[in-house]
């Protein structure tokens, strides 16, 4: 039985995002420490265990089977995501699962039962839930000062794939998980209903503007039939029960797109939450209130959520903060907030924009 103080012992499933944000997030956090790399390609994990000085992994039952692993931090591409996850949860593994954290709902929900039954915790790395912005925005919500919500509207316009030389690759294919629903919708999702209530129905349209993407290393072109625009129209549900008109329009393709805004209307006051930096969502976020009659004002961010420290890469940050709250839900031996039941409905979403229409 570890201490109740002891940091949480963690390996890194995936190199790409698990070596650039995940590590460095997993060091600097007290409650936790990285002891373990995996990569299924050898030469890989070989190099990057060599760089970060751990022990590196290419067979993923060997990663389970060493003792010294408390925790996985599953950052590879979605596809396998799920495989890898239940393995790691029937070798009594806690997780931390990037999102989305399966291709659909159904296998989600089957993590959840099978982290319930083994007693471990999972959280869902929807970091935005760890930006001090949308923290204060969720705070002034919880508050009562936006009043009874009427209106919701979230921009996501990005142009990280606006170019069509951009290779192609598993974000180019559906079946995959590729696309904007999954690389932003399950954020935009997860944030409306931490802000407002869970969604009742929704209609979606989605399209891909750029049909085909040169496939590396071969002069071809590689069919694209993942979404990179997707304008969805919701029902969240309020506290009270009452529905709340909401629209989300995310992209990818979205040249000079106006980057992530959020607006509430309610019958108390008007909240806009934006940043127009594409290349950090941490730098840049700013908020605004008025109340009715009057214009919108700069609110000043709250010292008590700024981050002790931050990094050139603002991806860090948020993710620390996560680590933390995730390594004390273990030692405390409770559920993780933002978990597989998070995940559960936001990963639903997805589905039922892919379907186009559900609800009631």
């Amino acid at each position: 039985m570890q201490r109740p103080d002891a940091p949480l012992q963690v390996a890194v499933a995936g190199l790409g995002f698990g070596e650039k944000v995940i590590l460095p997030a997993l060091r600097d956090c007290p409650g936790t420490e990285p002891v373990a790399l995996w990569h299924p390609r050898r030469e890989r994990v070989a190099a990057a265990s060599l760089a970060a000085e751990l022990p590196g992994f290419d067979a993923f039952d060997a990663l389970l089977a060493d003792p010294a692993v408390e925790a996985v931090v599953i950052a590879t591409p979605p596809e396998p995501r799920f495989a890898l996850a239940r393995a790691a949860l029937e070798a009594g593994k806690h997780l931390l699962l990037e999102k989305p954290v399966a291709l659909n709902a159904e296998q989600v929900e089957e993590l959840q039962r099978l982290a319930i039954e083994r007693g471990l915790v999972v959280a869902v790395d929807f970091e935005y839930r760890a930006v001090p912005h949308v923290q204060q925005l969720a705070a002034l919500v919880a508050q009562g000062v936006l009043g009874d919500p009427w209106l919701v509207t979230f921009d996501w316009l990005m142009s990280s794939r606006a170019d069509p030389s951009r290779p192609w690759s598993w974000y180019s294919q559906a079946a995959a998980g590729g696309g904007v629903l999954g690389a932003l919708g399950t954020h935009a999702f997860d944030t409306l209903h931490w802000l407002i209530g869970p969604s009742r129905s929704l209609s979606a349209r989605l399209s891909t503007a750029i049909g085909e993407r040169p496939i590396p290393g071969s002069g071809a072109m590689g069919l694209v039939d993942a979404e990179d625009s997707a304008l969805i129209q919701l029902d969240l549900e309020d506290h009270r029960g009452r529905a709340v008109p909401a629209q989300l329009s995310l992209s990818s393709v979205a040249r000079a797109g106006r980057g992530f805004w959020i607006e509430l209307y309610g019958s108390e006051a008007t909240l806009v939450l934006g940043s127009s930096n594409q290349a950090d969502y941490v730098h840049g976020m700013q908020l605004w209130m008025a109340r009715p009659g009057e214009a919108l004002r700069l609110v000043p961010a709250d010292p008590a959520l700024a981050y002790g420290r931050t990094w050139e890469d603002g991806r860090i940050a948020p993710v620390r903060r996560l680590l933390g709250w995730w390594s004390q839900a273990v030692r405390e031996c409770r559920p993780m907030v933002p978990g597989l039941a998070e995940a559960v409905t936001s990963q639903r979403c997805c589905d039922w924009a892919r379907l186009g229409t559900e609800g009631p």
